[in-house]
């Protein structure tokens, strides 16, 4: 097992890293902003399901195969991106829908199931994560104790109940926000638009940016 001065160790790294926004982020805020609180949430949880997948694959050794491959990484990286402009188009052309079709979010349960799993697509197919995972997660595993998957496995839940924690406040704040905008429906249907806009652009980004080699 991971011993106790390791897991703080890559505990208060996990911090740094997840304090600073980045992708995961910017995809929750798009989401709470087109889509409302309980969509936001929704969508951390898969979110993070998907990114818990790519410690499991790191685990195993399936990290190495993207971290090597420049054709998997691509392969991932815009099939991730592609997901990521879908999901902006859609939320744009949903932006005018009345006023009650955003107040509850993902309100349905078929609704919340969808939240979920666009979640979890995303963060799965993130090849940038795994890459990550696959440098920093040896790093601090102990090779002279058994179990090194197994000490992976635990670092890798450590980052992402940090990541849960950091990415629900972002989206409950820019929820909060559009709860303001909601009290118009112009104003909603251009916060709806920013969401989208926001959620393109991170597709677009993810698409132009990656490996050097």
């Amino acid at each position: 097992m991971v011993s106790a001065d390791r897991l703080l160790a890559f505990a208060a790294l996990s911090l740094l890293i997840i304090v600073v926004p980045g992708p995961s982020v910017l995809f929750v805020v798009g989401r709470a902003l087109a889509r409302g609180r309980r969509a936001a949430l929704t969508t951390v949880a898969g979110n993070t399901l998907g990114s818990y997948v790519l410690v499991v694959a790191v685990a195993l050794g399936v990290g190495a195969v993207v971290e090597r491959s420049a054709v998997v990484f691509t392969v991932l990286k815009l099939a991730g991106a592609a997901y990521l402009v879908h999901l902006g188009v859609r939320a744009w052309r949903e932006r005018r829908l009345p006023r009650a079709a955003f107040a509850g979010g993902a309100g349905s349960d078929e609704d919340r199931r969808r939240a979920f799993w666009e979640g979890f697509a995303v963060g799965v197919t993130n090849p940038k994560t795994i890459v990550f995972y696959a440098a920093v997660l040896p790093q601090f595993a102990d090779r002279d104790r058994d179990g090194v998957a197994v000490q992976m496995l635990l670092l890798g839940l450590v980052f992402n109940v940090i990541a849960l924690a950091c990415d629900s406040v972002w989206g409950l704040l820019a929820a909060t926000a559009r709860d303001w905008f909601a009290r118009s429906p112009r104003r909603l249907s251009a916060v709806g638009g920013a969401g989208a806009v926001a959620m393109i652009g991170l597709g677009v980004t993810v698409a132009v940016t990656g490996r050097k080699d």
